[in-house]
């Protein structure tokens, strides 16, 4: 199989190339694209040494069959009709193509056939809060269908790049020296701080990452219906989201039910022991591929109402791996590349 990851030396595009070696994926060459500046960096991969090209409108995707793009969504939108022309399939990490009606935006635990409904050969990656919250809410939706959702995220640095992970560390240190501390990538510094504002503001007063949430998660579950309510803030985290959400079903969920649900779910690691003070933190989810779940207890003001905290890693699950699952969904399924 010839696969392409376009973004290849930024954080997520560094992560793609991770995930697919410990995913073992097939692979039999392994193209590197990125932007004039990237041009020419090489990458180890498998053993082998890769150069990134300069991605151009061009044939380079010639004979591609699979292309992971993390470059951002105006790279993205100029680049859909040269990536995919020859045949590829484009699985994106833009916002580009998400609410698109004709491209599917898939969570492999909670969606996966809707990845064989292709007509532009595009896929789209949910965003990263999305993903964790959905995989999350799937169990509890087979049990008793979702009215309604309110989530609080704590989002970590690793959500707008490298960059801004450089940045926090940099942060610290100027601070610990008694230097004002550099910010460039977020509004306000956020070492020793959090900011309630991720994204630019819209006319409701939501920002735009609590409306991807608001609309991604009733396109993935198939529930136009589903009232979702999200506010989100960037916390001094290095890497993986934390969520707290609250949710109401049509009818009441033991914590039993819910517990054995999030148990058997495909993606999902329970930690949930708050006597032995157990439960799902950064710390120890950062770089691993599940979606942890735990401090789940019934909502005290509705007895249809449950409340559990969700942890995962932005970079992996909520991104690169996301989007190698759903390749890997799709072979499994009987997809011939």
């Amino acid at each position: 199989m010839k696969v392409a990851i376009v973004g290849a030396s930024g954080a997520v595009g560094q992560e793609f190339l991770r995930v697919l070696d410990e995913q073992q994926f097939p692979i039999d060459e392994l193209l590197l694209f990125g932007s004039k500046r990237s041009a020419g960096r090489t990458y180890t991969f498998r053993g082998k040494e890769v150069t990134v090209k300069e991605l151009q409108h061009n044939d380079d995707f010639r004979g591609v069959d699979i292309a992971f793009t993390s470059a951002g969504a105006g790279t993205s939108k100029e680049f859909a009709d040269t990536i995919t022309r020859h045949g590829a399939l484009m699985i994106d990490n833009s916002s580009a193509f998400r609410m698109d009606d004709d491209v599917p935006l898939v969570v492999p635990e909670v969606n996966g056939d809707d990845a064989f409904n292709t007509p532009r050969n595009i896929i789209a990656n949910p965003n990263c809060t999305t993903i964790q919250m959905v995989v999350a809410l799937k169990p509890i939706n087979d049990l008793s269908p979702i009215r309604r959702v309110h989530v609080a995220t704590y989002q970590a640095a690793s959500g707008a790049g490298a960059a801004a992970m450089d940045e926090l560390k940099t942060q610290y240190g100027q601070i610990e020296r008694g230097e004002d501390p550099t910010v460039e990538k977020f509004a306000y510094q956020l070492a020793y701080n959090v900011i309630p504002h991720i994204d630019v503001f819209q006319d409701n007063g939501y920002t735009k990452e609590e409306m991807k949430m608001y609309f991604e998660t009733k396109k993935i579950m198939h529930a136009p219906g589903l009232d979702v309510s999200a506010t989100c803030v960037r916390v001094p985290v290095m890497r993986a989201h934390s969520e707290a959400v609250w949710v109401q079903t049509e009818s009441p969920v033991s914590l039993d039910e819910a517990r054995a649900a999030f148990a058997s779910a495909e993606g999902v690691v329970v930690v949930d022991n708050p006597a032995g003070k157990e439960y799902p933190m950064p710390l120890f989810v950062a770089d691993k591929d599940p979606v942890y779940v735990g401090r789940l207890r019934k909502d005290l003001t509705d007895p249809c109402g449950l409340s559990f905290w969700v942890v995962g890693d932005q970079i992996k699950k909520g991104a690169a791996l996301n989007a190698v699952q759903i390749a890997q969904y799709m072979l499994a399924h009987g997809k011939k590349f």
